[in-house]
């Protein structure tokens, strides 16, 4: 067996990840971070920097140094150490795993999603359209709020993540079937349909001012003022500044649209598989959260729902 070190074995770890797994940019982004942090301990701490003498001891002293961190970001973490190591075993690179010989259980807190009222929405979308001033077309202003309602419009009624909204290109787009193509986590593909006239046409004007700058910028849908893509980092800004912009008291991120998406199609009685469907949740346990959401929702179901409501009993107040 060849003596491989830890930068070797790394640098092979990513070839297969890009070009046999092909796995998003996104996801080797934050593997380049985790495996660069773990080198880091390793040189540090002057461990063995030879993968097969790298063992649970050393996995253990890591896991110490990560205690800190927000649960979410251990478990990925461990998650990339274990992607890693699966790898460096499966490839005969490693003759025992040792991350299979360390049990680890952390407990991640339940959060729930914020969402948006449908008033709330519907004011954040009004907003976006008032920005939009018709005194100079001509000008980059003008071009820049018709982009932002675009991207608000987006957000709200496909309730696609950021980085996928970012991501799309003019082909995903078909106004006359009034669908757009959503490409996913691992690459899976959703068709959502758009059945909003207004957003549809929206989404016609921009494409029909933008065309040749989209052209340029290798078809991407959404365009930054320099011509090139739009970021996912923009499109949090754009958000972020919409909601000071009708002095939201909440925080709002393109992701509290994803929940707000969800949240307002459950209370408007669509069913959870659906639901699950047009989110791209491979799991519907993930999408069940939002059935906890909405507590002024519950309490009307409650109170017009259940049947103790029919009932007028109560006891006499002693004097």
């Amino acid at each position: 067996m060849l003596i491989f070190t830890l930068d070797q074995a790394i640098a092979e770890f990513f070839n297969h990840c890009l070009y046999e797994k092909n796995l998003s940019v996104k996801t080797i982004r934050f593997y380049r971070i985790d495996l660069q942090q773990f080198c880091h301990y390793i040189e540090t701490n002057r461990f063995p920097f030879e993968i097969q003498l790298i063992d649970k001891t050393h996995l253990k002293g890591y896991l110490k140094i990560l205690a800190p961190w927000k649960p979410k970001t251990i478990k990925r973490k461990i998650a990339t150490l274990k992607a890693l190591f699966n790898y460096l075993e499966y490839e005969d690179h490693i003759l025992v795993n040792p991350m299979r010989k360390i049990k680890i259980k952390i407990k991640e807190p339940l959060m729930l999603p914020k969402a948006l009222t449908l008033e709330e929405s519907s004011t954040m979308l009004k907003q976006a359209y008032a920005s939009i001033t018709f005194t100079d077309k001509n000008k980059y202003k003008y071009l820049e709020a018709i982009r932002n309602a675009v991207v608000i419009e987006l957000l709200f009624a496909t309730g696609a993540r950021v980085s996928e909204i970012a991501d799309l290109k003019l082909s995903a787009l078909n106004l006359q079937a009034g669908t757009v193509t959503i490409f996913g986590k691992g690459g899976k593909q959703r068709i959502i349909q758009i059945c909003n006239q207004d957003t549809l046409s929206t989404l016609g004007v921009y494409c029909e001012l933008f065309k040749e700058k989209i052209k340029a910028a290798d078809n991407f849908l959404l365009i930054n003022r320099l011509d090139k893509k739009l970021s996912d980092q923009s499109i949090r800004f754009l958000t972020r500044n919409l909601a000071v912009s009708v002095n939201s008291s909440k925080k709002v991120t393109p992701h509290v649209f994803r929940h707000t998406f969800a949240t307002l199609l459950l209370e408007n009685d669509v069913d959870i598989k659906y639901i699950q469907s047009l989110l791209g949740h491979s799991s519907i346990m993930t999408t069940q959260i939002y059935t906890q959401v909405n507590l002024e929702k519950q309490k009307q179901i409650l109170s017009e729902k259940h049947p103790r409501m029919g009932y007028s009993m109560a006891l006499e107040q002693c004097e």
